[in-house]
């Protein structure tokens, strides 16, 4: 288990958390969502140890997913990859598993926005991290495109089941590829939902724990795309 103590984060007069408390689960994926300055990017950031605050935190080594992929532009798929591993056959058997041994060479202009977020995921994994934290990765992706990066992301997580912290205002992604769904309001937990089946779940299935977390952030006030 990971542990969040007591948690107290402001920015100036704004107070984000007050004596927060929260415990993760390892080696499970775990779901953010809320409304918008609700501090879900500010939870991730003191996860990662990027921000100040008060209270205890563990101290994890952590890979990130953002919303785009921020690749170096001026070094090639491959040479982004070695920033954070020095394995050769480690960098060559991740290309292959996520589909872009062909683009090992490619630099990043030209690469689809698919592309560009498998490499940002296969960074993530070869990373030798605890946490990996994911801040609304496939917000900017089509349906089709959203629904093969989970595919690959939970064929990748499956072989190392790794902690996960997810963060996004979709609540067919929260119920894609997590196993708890965390609302938050005014810096404080609303709603904890848990599904402990296999994922990543079928898109656009009925489900008891996606109605939950839909109802949930009906009850908050908060615009899902799946409302």
């Amino acid at each position: 288990m990971y542990e969040l103590k007591k948690i107290t984060k402001r920015y100036g007069a704004l107070s984000v958390y007050e004596n927060f408390d929260l415990t993760l689960e390892e080696g499970k994926i775990t779901c953010i969502l809320g409304e918008s300055g609700c501090g879900k990017t500010t939870l991730l950031n003191i996860l990662a140890g990027t921000t100040d605050f008060t209270g205890e935190a563990p101290k994890l080594s952590c890979s990130y997913i953002f919303q785009q992929p921020r690749l170096v532009p001026n070094l090639t798929v491959h040479g982004n990859l070695r920033l954070i591993c020095r394995d050769e056959k480690k960098i060559e058997d991740m290309l292959e598993r996520v589909g872009l041994a062909d683009k090992r060479n490619a630099y990043p202009v030209e690469l689809s926005g698919g592309q560009a977020q498998r490499v940002s995921i296969a960074r993530a994994f070869l990373h030798p991290s605890e946490l990996i934290l994911m801040d609304e990765p496939f917000s900017s992706l089509d349906t089709a495109l959203k629904i093969r990066l989970i595919d690959e992301f939970s064929c990748l997580w499956r072989e190392e089941r790794r902690t996960a912290v997810f963060v996004t205002h979709d609540a067919e992604e929260a119920y894609m590829l997590s196993h708890r769904a965390i609302v938050l309001k005014n810096g404080k937990i609303i709603a904890d939902i848990r599904d402990e089946s296999e994922i990543p779940r079928v898109y656009g299935r009925e489900s008891f724990y996606k109605k939950q977390i839909l109802s949930a952030m009906l009850n908050d006030g908060i615009e899902s795309k799946n409302i």
